[in-house]
């Protein structure tokens, strides 16, 4: 998916085909507004396809959220790209997590949207933001030790820093945007030298 849209479809193998299909649909028309038929024919398969590769509607959706979760993206970031210098790493950071959230905006609109009615779906749905606090826990943790990072509670940091850029994804979420006129880059530079300014000792 690339900036809440489908990818040209046929390229797609038929499982990929059956998620974006699944992901499409239930944005517009809600979990349980689309059956696994309507799922199959926008995939341009047949029912018994679905069933045989995920089993039903709600292992679908599940296996669509896992896909294009930004967990593993993050993972390799931390391990490959960090420079240990705070402003710049934040900000690989927080563009990176805009970047994925505004790919798999649908998807997460479905989880805020649908997720009360899915049993185990809050888990999941837990599972990404849970591995980031740790990410970024232990890069406070290891940037203290470094000496470029003030002495605080690095788990604190790792959450204050995630609720400001889920806040301003989800903000960004509606048609009417609640604080319209503001390009999100300039606050993602802005937070971040903010964010950095204050944690540099």
């Amino acid at each position: 998916m690339e900036g809440g849209s489908i990818i040209v479809i046929n390229q797609l193998s038929s499982s990929d085909k059956l998620l974006s299909a699944a992901i499409e649909l239930m944005a517009e028309k809600g979990y349980h507004g689309v059956t696994t038929r309507e799922i199959a024919a926008a995939a341009g398969l047949n029912e018994v396809t679905l069933f045989r590769q995920f089993g039903s509607k709600q292992k679908l959706l599940e296996a669509a959220f896992e896909r294009y979760h930004y967990t593993e993206e993050m993972i390799k970031l931390f391990n490959e790209k960090l420079e240990w210098e705070l402003h710049t790493d934040l900000l690989l950071i927080s563009r990176t997590y805009h970047d994925i959230m505004n790919r798999n905006r649908k998807m997460i609109q479905i989880g805020i949207k649908e997720g009360n009615n899915l049993p185990g779906f809050h888990e999941r749905a837990r599972r990404g933001p849970q591995q980031l606090k740790t990410l970024l826990t232990a890069y406070f943790t290891a940037m203290v030790e470094k000496g470029r990072l003030i002495r605080t509670n690095p788990e604190l940091q790792a959450l204050s820093f995630m609720w400001m850029n889920y806040g301003a994804f989800v903000s960004s979420l509606g048609a009417d945007e609640t604080f319209p006129g503001v390009p999100m880059e300039d606050f993602i530079e802005e937070s971040v030298r903010l964010f950095a300014r204050a944690l540099t000792p």
